[in-house]
């Protein structure tokens, strides 16, 4: 039987083969294609890829931020967890009260650029020092804008009212789970011009069959080698944390992407990757003293038997 892993692995191959020069926003370049899909069996294990090493307390304290309705990096940072950092630091350096060294190559950092690169970490410590000091600073330049958070908890609506989506589609869950509008979105329209980073995992959407539920993300865009790992492991242990609240096995985690996408500067990071086995999933075990997803804590998330092959460093576009 194929290791479920090879789900991700066999999108890295389609991609290197058939993926098309592109340009993007940030710079960079990327070989992209566009429309694919993975599925992956949540009773095989919990898909933390293996063939390198995932962070999977930075998956879990992101998600658990995102639960919370949080928009700002201070409580990421007190986890010691530095994913959306690049996002604010960004906003700070091209704001007004900015008055350190030029940050002007900053969307084009270049690996070989070891001047620039030291001044550039230099500013950013400094910058996490700050918001994690001075709440005032971090309200202003913490703040990501009305993004995953604030879209599942307290979406806006034209009467002025918020819309609590997670609450809303696990009663919905629970009380009707044949329905097939157990959907909650993050695209926003009318706030996408003031995120930092708008949602690339856009809407997802849940099933329950015999007793089992399954979730399936629509992502308009993916970063395969650095986001789409993450993103694999976030929504399947949104689909076990709302399982387990609902009283229901979990079934399957169905990623659909729209541009799926290696940038250039990760091609050799992909390619070591696909020379690895994978090996075992790990088990994933919560804390069954705790009844409602808003109630979770790190500590009442735990993986076992997670024994991955090394981490593969790769920059970030932003």
């Amino acid at each position: 039987m194929e290791h479920p892993e090879y789900a991700y692995l066999d999108l890295c191959k389609h991609v290197l083969k058939n993926g098309i020069k592109k340009e993007d926003r940030t710079g960079t370049g990327t070989i992209s294609t566009f429309g694919y899909q993975m599925r992956f069996d949540l009773q095989k294990g919990f898909p933390l890829l293996t063939t390198k090493r995932i962070p999977f307390r930075l998956v879990a304290s992101e998600l658990l931020w995102f639960l919370k309705g949080d928009t700002n990096i201070q409580y990421l940072l007190k986890h010691n967890n530095n994913i959306w950092n690049e996002w604010a630091f960004k906003n700070w350096v091209e704001s007004d009260e900015y008055n350190g060294p030029d940050m002007t190559n900053f969307g084009i950092r270049s690996q070989q650029d070891s001047e620039f690169n030291t001044i550039y970490e230099d500013e950013l410590e400094k910058f996490k020092e700050r918001i994690l000091t001075d709440d005032e600073f971090a309200q202003k330049y913490g703040e990501l804008g009305p993004v995953y958070g604030k879209q599942w908890r307290a979406w806006e609506t034209t009467k002025g009212e918020t819309i609590d989506q997670i609450k809303d589609v696990i009663e919905q869950i629970k009380v009707n789970p044949n329905s097939r509008r157990l959907i909650v979105s993050a695209w926003s329209p009318e706030f996408v011009p003031s995120m930092a980073l708008p949602p690339c995992h856009t809407m997802f959407q849940f099933y329950v069959l015999d007793g089992k539920l399954s979730c399936q993300l629509y992502q308009r865009s993916g970063d395969i080698f650095l986001g789409i790992p993450f993103n694999i492991a976030s929504y399947a242990l949104l689909t076990h944390l709302i399982a387990h609240e609902c009283g229901l096995e979990v079934g399957e985690f169905i990623h659909t992407l729209g541009d799926a996408h290696i940038y250039l500067n990760h091609i050799d990071q992909v390619e070591t990757q696909l020379k690895r086995n994978p090996k075992a999933f790990p088990k994933l075990t919560l804390n069954s003293e705790k009844n409602s997803v808003f109630d979770f804590d790190l500590e009442d998330i735990q993986l076992e038997g997670y024994d991955p092959h090394p981490t593969i460093k790769a920059p970030v576009a932003v």
